[in-house]
């Protein structure tokens, strides 16, 4: 197993969002690696968790990485967050990443997770993703 291609695919993906002109003309440059702090955009993406596995077998080293891009909004109801979800999806799934280290086999659409937070309007969708990585150093 090898966990050294995670932030070239993480730096891969974050730049496949940020380059991609169907989310960034719903979005803007709201699209985030970390949540910064002061007051957010009404609508933004950041990248979330990670969960990765082994995939190595005898051609190499490999793994599996399951990650997740939220897509979160402050307006009532899931319309906007559901366009924007759509959009991630449509720029990420089967995207031809080039990465520093390593080479992406696969990116998928694994599942995903619509979710009202607290009592107020802020919607939040999770979309989880699933990267199949070769890493051959």
């Amino acid at each position: 197993m090898s966990y050294g291609v995670s932030s070239a695919l993480q730096a891969a993906v974050y730049q496949q969002l940020v380059n991609d002109p169907g989310l960034t003309a719903l979005v803007g440059a709201s699209i985030f690696d970390a949540v910064p702090s002061g007051t957010l955009p009404p609508l933004y993406v950041v990248l979330g968790a990670e969960d990765v596995r082994d995939a190595s077998d005898k051609t190499g080293g490999g793994a599996l990485h399951e990650f997740t891009v939220t897509v979160i909004t402050e307006s009532a109801g899931f319309a906007s967050a559901k366009v924007a979800a759509a959009a991630v999806s449509d720029a990420l799934v089967d995207a031809a990443l080039t990465l520093v280290r390593g080479a992406l086999v696969s990116l998928r659409f694994y599942k995903a997770k619509a979710a009202r937070v607290g009592t107020g309007d802020v919607r939040q969708i999770n979309l989880i993703f699933r990267a199949r990585v070769a890493d051959d150093t």
